[in-house]
């Protein structure tokens, strides 16, 4: 007699992605993904990835963008370094030694030093500090 509808499914919504360049959102399934490199990108938990940057982009002119912009960057092992620092500062409890450090990113103490001397040069000249005696 009566005649029971099938019950619909809801639409999953569409999963949408960002262009890192134009800020378009479009499906997550029609984006251009891929990495560059960059020394001042470090992975908290993944070392491997490391100096490399995931591009998400609408197209490929885009993507090709982005990697020239990369491309023409220095790639700077000091940054690198000091990055893979900055991720072990700010994860997990707080760190008292260098040894504790050097564990924690796999650098030694050396690299750590030249890491935290980059660190310092970058931030006088960021803040105007040219005499380089801290007082801007």
């Amino acid at each position: 007699m009566w005649k029971r509808r099938k019950k619909s499914r809801p639409a999953e919504p569409v999963r949408l992605a960002l262009c890192d360049l134009c800020a378009a959102t479009f499906p997550e399934d029609e984006a251009v993904t891929g990495y560059v490199p960059d020394s001042s990108c470090a992975h908290p938990t993944r070392h491997w990835f490391d100096g490399l940057r995931p591009i998400t982009t609408c197209c490929e002119d885009h993507f090709e963008t982005i990697r020239e912009t990369y491309r023409r960057r220095p790639f700077l092992q000091e940054e690198l370094w000091a990055a893979r620092i900055s991720c072990a500062l700010t994860a997990g409890r707080p760190v008292l030694s260098l040894e504790e450090l050097g564990c924690r990113t796999g650098l030694y103490e050396p690299e750590i030093r030249r890491a935290i001397a980059w660190h310092n040069a970058r931030m006088r000249l960021v803040n105007g500090d040219d005499e380089g005696d801290g007082r801007g």
